[in-house]
């Protein structure tokens, strides 16, 4: 295995410049360092990164393996977005206590409300094993055959690692299976709601506020991990305790200022910044447009009914909210990715990289790769838009359907062996719980004639008049008997008559045309990382986002997003008073908030101007599953909470571009005035460290 410098591709700047990135945090030690120290830091790579000593590293948590969250004071506070513990403030609602409007905040620790499997992981430490990984593999294998020995390759790696009983190992790939890194884990399940706001603070601006600037969201919520008496992980039990942690952050109550130096540190999710121009033209011009138009057709609905009723706005608050998040997102991809240009800028360095073959002598080895690619995306691209229009509607906006696709693996793992009737009854009586516990079968119909009609011509309401499936109690009763029976009642079910032969055409004929046409583009990608990196051997190259710990730093920054328009880098207080609109589901604001801005009681939250920040912009490059990261200061110190990016920076998942893509934080110290001067939990603003690095 040849290694490479890991190092930054397609911009080319100075080490005083902006960068992107998402970087490995064990590997910060010197070009990193220099450009953080550039940038402004005073922090070390040990100080982030440390084994044998407590770093940064050990106060950020995976939360639930979707969001971060991170430990603010020696008794286990942890603190994250709001909408990343939404499902959490959902579940211990009601219309007799209703936290998603009225807030929730625990007077003790015995009032702190467990959440059954919610989990919050930590790094230990992270090691190289490409070349244990990738031995044996070899350029004579088939593609099958070199995932296969890396699976079993991955496996003896994580087996014979030495760690302690209670710890986890993973190995994951890099840089598209050109590099591998193991990640020793700790994780914790006793984990339990502590605090949160109204939405009407965690999801101040509610959809048309998301993915913009300038955004006034208190988006937090505030958990703590329980540990056994030993301090070590373990199941909820009343009996354990406040978790003690190795680190935990400070919060500066001098905020940040344009120019300042911010280091957002998470479990940024996914990126895909090496893609040919083909693939960000298939993505934004054919696979986007379907996905917008299917979720827009479902939200009409679940919007509309949400606004009509309190109980269908508690019942369907999270599932709206997941829903309509990726759809505003790919709207805003679409026009970063127009604004930059970005397509012809990766076609213009595409044409760089194709000279660099010639000038190396690479074209033999690589000359083919995106010719290759132009031919296998016109033929995958029909193929992968199908079967995304159907896992749109069976899995994501229609309930109805998603059971019914639960249903049908059901009976599949009976059809293979009876004797799987019991597990798999078990895993389809779960699911039907879990949607029937905040199920609307008016929304949901309405969702299916809004939704069906972009996948299949036969829209038959009707089912939902017939089906068993809609009531909880008479689904349950079609899975009562033997194996025989459960299928018989099954397939005499109207809507599982109704949708089972579009499943099998899924499972049958889409689903494996998806996966035979994608292998090969994802054996090409793989190749081209390779043949990018011996070409251009000087660029620079950070690996894709994949769910791991990463660093990604950058400063404070304002922005201009279209012509003769610039936003300055931190919103205010004023700028809630200034959108509240009484009664309105998104920009309505608490009387309590009203009156401390009327009376100026802001403590001492406020800045040298005498006003309350809420919100503030970076230049961090992130994505989803950085929510909930710390941003943190250049001593250390917490100085925000990440949440979202601003409108068109969102297509850095496959183009950060400096000038358009923000990150967006929620100020530490409006964190601070809502959880001291609005909910009164100043218990937790003593567990914390309080600091001022601006004044040393």
């Amino acid at each position: 295995m040849k290694f490479f410098k890991f190092l930054l591709l397609f911009i080319t700047i100075n080490v005083s410049a902006q960068q992107g990135g998402m970087w490995i945090p064990s590997l910060l030690e010197g070009m990193n360092e220099d450009e953080m120290t550039n940038l402004g830091s005073k922090l070390t790579a040990k100080d982030i990164y440390d084994v044998n000593n407590s770093s940064l590293k050990d106060a950020i948590g995976h939360f639930n393996g979707g969001c971060t969250s991170e430990i603010i004071s020696d008794q286990g506070l942890i603190l994250t977005n709001h909408h990343c513990g939404f499902g959490q403030i959902q579940s211990h609602s009601s219309l007799e206590n209703d936290y998603l409007k009225d807030g929730f905040w625990a007077k003790n620790l015995e009032d702190e409300l467990p959440n059954e499997g919610l989990y919050i992981e930590f790094i230990v430490r992270i090691e190289d094993v490409t070349t244990k990984v990738l031995a044996n593999v070899n350029d004579t294998m088939t593609e099958k055959e070199k995932q296969s020995q890396i699976s079993k390759n991955s496996n003896a790696v994580e087996g014979s690692t030495a760690k302690e009983a209670w710890q986890d190992t993973k190995v994951k790939s890099f840089y598209n299976g050109n590099q591998y890194f193991l990640f020793v884990t700790e994780r914790f399940e006793d984990i339990r709601l502590v605090g949160a706001p109204p939405t009407s603070i965690g999801k101040f601006g509610s959809d048309t506020d998301n993915w913009v600037f300038p955004r006034h969201t208190g988006d937090f919520s505030m958990f703590r991990i329980y540990a056994d008496a030993n301090n070590r992980p373990a199941k909820y039990s009343k009996d354990n305790k406040p978790y003690k942690p190795k680190h935990f952050l400070s919060i500066s109550l001098d905020g940040v200022e344009e120019g300042d130096f911010t280091l957002v540190f998470g479990f940024p999710g996914t990126t895909s910044e090496y893609l040919p121009a083909v693939a960000i033209e298939h993505i934004t011009k054919e696979f986007n447009p379907t996905n917008i138009a299917i979720r827009e057709a479902a939200l009409k609905v679940i919007d509309a009914k949400m606004k009509e009723s309190d109980a269908v706005r508690i019942k369907y608050a999270s599932k709206q909210a997941r829903i309509a998040n990726a759809w505003k997102k790919w709207i805003g991809e679409n026009l970063g990715i127009d604004k930059s240009d970005a397509v012809a800028k990766r076609r213009a360095f595409e044409a760089s990289f194709t000279k660099a073959l010639k000038e190396n002598n690479l074209e033999q080895k690589y000359g083919t790769i995106l010719p290759e690619f132009d031919r296998l995306y016109k033929d995958f691209a029909p193929t992968n838009i199908k079967r995304r229009n159907f896992i749109e509607v069976f899995l994501v906006t229609n309930e109805l359907m998603q059971m019914t696709f639960r249903a049908y693996q059901m009976e599949q793992a009976i059809a293979a062996n009876p004797a799987n009737l019991k597990a798999s009854k078990e895993r389809l009586v779960g699911t039907l719980n879990g949607i029937h516990k905040n199920y609307d079968v008016t929304v949901d119909k309405g969702v299916f004639s809004n939704v069906m009609p972009f996948y299949n011509e036969n829209v038959d309401v009707s089912i939902y008049n017939k089906t068993a499936l809609t009531n909880l109690d008479s689904a349950l009763k079609l899975l009562e008997g033997d194996a025989t029976e459960v299928l018989k009642k099954l397939n005499e079910d109207a809507a599982y008559s109704y949708a089972k032969p579009m499943i099998e055409e899924f499972f049958n004929t889409i689903n494996a045309e998806y996966q035979d046409k994608n292998e090969p583009i994802t054996a090409l990608q793989t190749k081209y990382m390779t043949a990018l990196m011996e070409a251009l051997p000087n660029a620079r190259y950070f690996p894709d986002a994949n769910s791991t710990l990463r660093v990604t730093y950058g400063q404070v920054r304002g922005y201009a997003p279209r012509d003769a328009v610039y936003y300055n880098p931190v919103s205010y207080l004023d700028g809630v008073i200034e959108k509240f609109v009484p009664g309105d589901y998104e920009f309505d604001v608490p009387k309590k908030l009203l009156d401390l801005y009327e009376a100026k009681d802001y403590g001492q939250y406020a800045d040298a101007n005498g006003k309350v920040p809420v919100c503030f912009l970076g230049t961090n490059h992130t994505t989803g599953g950085n929510s909930g990261s710390p941003a943190i200061d250049a001593h250390g110190n917490l100085v925000g909470l990440n949440f979202d990016r601003v409108w068109e920076g969102t297509m850095s998942d496959m183009n950060y571009d400096p000038e358009i893509c923000r990150n967006i934080m929620v100020d530490a110290r409006y964190v601070l005035f809502i959880v001291d001067k609005f909910a009164g939990a100043t218990r937790l603003i003593d567990e914390m460290t309080l600091v001022h690095p601006k004044k040393k």
